[in-house]
């Protein structure tokens, strides 16, 4: 495999044991867990040059680089992190890791419930956005690391990232939120249920616990999945890449017929075969829950700028243009609530037609705005 000069190489994960009990927001409690995580560069001395990654709705701890024994196994963000790259690993202390609730080696609904002995399944408590974020808090406590010189984190991410500031003010020194939104739209909150629906309805899934049944319900997550796609990539991004092509010959007529017949239907079908393949559903239904919970404001009154007001740190928030699911307007509504309290903030909308998608693309303007952020930070 030829690995770029300017990326972290091949990684290897670890697994941290947590031996203490978790309580969780919903009331629920873990008696113990494990959390996969990933590091990249070195920690310096002073423990000042950290930077937390914070993943989206199926992301993990598989930031950058790549694993020896496996093929096309590039980190999701692997065009930002390395040396020389944007966030430049020669500089910073790099961590990726798999929120609680994940299916990629951190406790989850595929771990052993020690009260039944089997996999949790559905039984796995909900999490909520500030639950991973005491976990993440955990884990910098066990590295050494008091304070982070940046969390940086798209969609979901960003709203880790965010929400660290709010809970722990002292702990962060610059927070970088790309495409987030202060709180799901109901609109979003539709899609989701739409989801979980297709995930839930599947006679395959068995209550959550199809573990027990040696059975996977494809069909479901195949068509969350879809539907995600859909919503994550914009109307011209996808006239760009699909257009009305037909997967046949350019000269061939219409089918008349439900098979597989315009590229668009092929995309769709591929990735959610693809997705339904490797990930769990009941942590897809988790993480879309966390998602619809997500709203920092509501312990205020609805006052966004209220639950900020204890923040401390330096925010770079950006947006794109063709991002219809968390468009730029919901980027402004934080950007407001943090200059009602008089915090140091940058705003960025930038021109992408790759919907929301677009936070995991290597645009050259969006990677020159995160390379002078990072440029700027002191460890």
């Amino acid at each position: 495999m030829d690995i770029p000069s300017d990326s972290v190489g091949f990684v290897t994960p670890t697994k941290v044991l947590f031996d203490r009990a978790l309580p969780l927001s919903s009331g629920a409690v873990l008696h113990d867990f494990e959390l996969m995580v990933e590091t990249y560069g070195q920690l310096n001395a002073a423990k000042s040059n950290a930077v937390l990654v914070c993943h989206a709705l199926s992301g993990h701890h598989h930031v950058a680089g790549y694993y020896r024994d496996q093929l096309k196994s590039e980190g999701w963000w692997e065009n930002l992190v390395g040396p020389g790259r944007p966030l430049d690993t020669r500089k910073f202390f790099v961590i990726g890791l798999n929120n609680i609730g994940g299916c990629h080696g951190s406790t989850g609904p595929r771990s052993i419930n020690p009260e039944t002995k089997k996999p949790f399944g559905s039984d796995f408590p909900v999490v909520t956005v500030p639950d991973w974020v005491n976990v993440q808090a955990l884990l910098a406590d066990r590295l050494g690391i008091d304070s982070f010189a940046a969390i940086i984190g798209g969609s979901l991410g960003g709203m880790q990232a965010l929400q660290w500031s709010i809970d722990y003010p002292e702990r962060v020194r610059n927070v970088i939120a790309v495409a987030a939104a202060p709180k799901l739209s109901a609109e979003n909150i539709g899609f989701n249920e739409v989801a979980r629906q297709a995930i839930m309805t599947d006679p395959e899934f068995h209550g959550g616990h199809f573990y027990e049944h040696n059975t996977v319900p494809k069909t479901g997550l195949r068509l969350s999945r879809m539907l995600g796609h859909l919503t994550y990539l914009s109307d011209d991004g996808m006239g760009e890449k699909f257009g009305r092509e037909l997967t046949g010959d350019p000269g061939d007529d219409y089918q008349f017929g439900f098979d597989v017949e315009f590229e668009v239907e092929s995309y769709l079908r591929h990735q959610g075969d693809k997705f339904a393949g490797y990930f769990d559903a009941n942590t897809y239904l988790l993480m879309t829950k966390a998602l619809d919970y997500f709203d920092p404001a509501r312990p205020f009154g609805g006052d966004l700028s209220a639950a900020f007001r204890k923040s401390k740190a330096n925010y770079f928030v950006a947006a794109f243009s063709s991002d219809w699911r968390f468009s730029p307007k919901r980027s402004k509504e934080i950007v407001r609530a943090l200059i009602a309290n008089r915090l140091n903030v940058s705003f960025a909308e930038i021109e992408s037609s790759d919907g929301h998608d677009s936070f995991l693309m290597p645009i050259e303007q969006y990677h020159q705005l995160l390379r002078g952020v990072f440029s700027r930070i002191v460890v």
